[in-house]
């Protein structure tokens, strides 16, 4: 029943509720939102969400969006915030190809102020749009909300220094805690002190009595020391001290649940314009759905009650075939660890961690200091691999290369999700890590083209005396063995899977395959083609590829990063400087442009990455050259 809801068209819409009828439509949210993610298939964040219906429900009705600024992050959070503003209608194409961001979207909405999909950029944005504001004369709160664990990103703290340094005013940041259960007890105690606090009242009487002692013999010094022991026992309640450090006011931690709570330690927030605020709020993780609260990691993407209706076991991930060599080089090599930065589960490491959980280290959202960290347990004979998103990896590039490839030591890069991500969109798709690491000297870039290969790739950045980068993308493989025993593969060296004389196409990870069923396509129309599968970026295998296009009409190259700097303009460059240069044909690539959300399937259709599009690339690039199908490659070359 959405009885309320159907009359919430906008932010306006809440404010002549009542109580009551507000927590009726928190109830009506939760059903929506779980009705929503089951329809798109579970593929949506639930969990993060049903965690701040309450919070959301009463920022829109304080605030007046888009002139007041509500800023998330990680901006996963914001499905009730787009129910709210207008998106409600369009809520079940939401992560699907051409339909509603799964995070904050300026191109989609004025009420979602910043976008993000990596966690810690808000209140660095937020005081951004603050400062901005007072040059310009503009009148505005800025509102950032903050997981817990986006808080753990250096650039959070970074922000709130900068923050309190220029006290910065009319400044909210909300810390959205649900690390731990609301205790009723600590909750109570800290409501009292914090309702005492933020009371007008209470300040004003502070002020006016800190007046009167100070012009009393010795008033100083006993003002001092009743601030002390006030102090004192305030922290014993709430950690406040910690955050006033960085110059803000702190409030909380109060139950983010309670819709009358939450409003009116807001509505007395706003009156505190003398420095910025954090307000601290105690969540639960899927609150109100008991399945989802009981397994919140499951619940964050939604798919807790999605069931398998064949019986038919899954084909295993890239993820999870990468772990499982992970545990086995981890407990048949005692140098070896595996790092992450927040992503047991997306990087399936979990179980590992909780097998070995003294050589499986969580750094939290500090991609940075994870490739440190690495770099210096390299320096001690340790074997780090270090496990993250390709998308991920890019806050951390300068660790990259002034700790890991500067130093040139022995830390291996496993990049889950290179190439098309599919529905969580433009901030996470891994189009850029073969540009940014192919242009660092002493890094290997590697990419495999099955399963199998991955374990084997992996086998073989271990035992590397120097830096080594595997991409592998999201999703599952083929389909190859990965019961065999790991062997090293010679660094720099492809190899040919099939051979023709027309064209070579020449794969680099998971487009490969493709480039298989390609040839076999091309063969129908009577072009002969050879297809080789590169393994590595870097070093190139520069006589297989020499002698590919001395052979053949020459090379097509296709691969899941851009163009520039990528796979295809290292081999292009190959050529060029051994007098080849005509014989590089095409390089198929993602497209210069920022991807969004959908299927990967259709993504590679839709630039041609798939089969019939890397078939229809070669025949073009033949008829370029003049080259008729069953014509001989040395005719054409003549």
């Amino acid at each position: 029943m959405t009885a309320l809801l159907d009359r919430i068209h906008s932010p306006a819409d809440l404010r002549g509720l009542s109580y009551d009828e507000l927590h009726q439509l928190a109830g009506e949210i939760r059903g929506f939102l779980v009705d929503t993610v089951e329809c798109i298939g579970g593929g949506g964040h639930l969990a993060s969400n049903l965690g701040v219906v309450e919070l959301s429900i009463v920022l829109h009705r304080l605030f007046d969006t888009p002139q007041d600024k509500i800023l998330w992050d990680v901006s996963h959070q914001v499905y009730v915030h787009k129910i709210l503003t207008g998106r409600r209608e369009r809520m079940s194409t939401i992560r699907q190809y051409g339909g509603l961001s799964g995070f904050a979207d300026r191109n989609e909405s004025d009420h979602d102020a910043f976008g993000a999909g990596h966690a810690g950029t808000a209140i660095s944005a937020a005081v951004g749009m603050a400062v901005a504001r007072d040059m310009k004369g503009e009148d505005f709160d800025v509102i950032a909300v903050v997981g817990d664990g986006a808080m753990t990103a250096g650039m959070a703290l970074e922000a709130m220094n900068h923050a309190g340094h220029m006290n910065t005013q009319r400044l909210i940041v909300v810390l959205n805690d649900n690390a731990m259960s609301i205790s009723p007890n600590v909750g109570a105690l800290s409501r009292n002190v914090n309702k005492l606090r933020v009371d007008p009242h209470y300040r004003r009487a502070k002020k006016d009595l800190g007046n009167i002692v100070e012009h009393l013999p010795l008033g100083h010094q006993m003002w001092e020391g009743a601030k002390r022991v006030k102090a004192s026992m305030r922290d014993m309640l709430v950690p406040a001290s910690f955050w006033e450090q960085f110059g803000f006011e702190y409030y909380g931690p109060i139950d983010g649940h309670d819709i009358h709570e939450l409003e009116e330690t807001l509505t007395k927030i706003r009156k505190v314009s003398s420095k910025p605020v954090l307000l601290h709020i105690l969540t639960e993780k899927g609150h109100g759905i008991p399945e989802a609260a009981a397994d919140p990691i499951k619940s964050h993407s939604g798919t807790f009650w999605l069931k398998q209706s064949d019986g038919k076991v899954p084909a295993p991930t890239y993820s999870q075939v990468f772990a499982n060599a992970t545990q086995e080089l981890i407990e048949s090599d005692e140098r070896v660890v595996a790092v992450t930065a927040a992503m047991l589960e997306g990087t399936g490491l979990a179980p590992v961690h909780a097998k070995h959980p003294d050589r499986v280290f969580d750094t939290a959202i500090a991609e940075q200091h994870a490739v440190t960290f690495a770099a210096g347990m390299a320096t001690q004979g340790i074997r780090p691999i270090v496990a993250i998103y390709s998308t991920f990896l890019q806050r951390g590039f300068d660790s990259v290369v002034h700790d890991v490839v500067v130093q040139d030591v022995p830390v291996v890069f496993a990049l889950d999700r290179a190439g098309f991500v599919g529905d969580d969109g433009k901030t996470h798709q891994g189009f850029l890590d073969i540009s940014y690491l192919r242009c660092l000297p002493n890094m290997v870039v590697a990419a495999p083209k099955d399963e199998k290969e991955l374990r084997d790739l992996l086998y073989t950045g271990v035992n590397q005396d120097s830096p080594f980068a595997i991409r592998f993308p999201r999703g599952a493989g083929p389909g190859a063995r990965t019961d065999l025993p790991m062997e090293r593969i010679p660094v720099g060296k492809g190899e040919v899977l099939r051979e023709g004389p027309d064209i070579t196409l020449v794969g680099f990870g998971v487009t490969v395959n493709e480039c298989e069923k390609a040839a076999r396509i091309l063969e129908e129309d009577g072009i002969a083609a050879t297809v080789i599968n590169a393994r590595f970026a870097k070093p190139l295998d520069e006589d297989l590829l020499l002698h590919a296009a001395r052979a053949t009409a020459g090379l097509v190259t296709a691969e899941e990063n851009v163009r520039a700097g990528g796979f295809g303009e290292a081999v292009m460059a190959l050529l060029a400087g051994n007098g080849l240069g005509d014989r590089f044909l095409d390089a198929i690539t993602m497209p210069d442009a920022i991807v969004d959300h959908g299927p990967q399937s259709t993504f590679r259709k839709l630039w041609q990455l798939d089969a019939a599009g890397i078939a229809e690339r070669a025949r073009l690039a033949l008829a370029r050259r003049g080259h008729a199908a069953g014509e001989p490659a040395a005719a054409v070359l003549a």
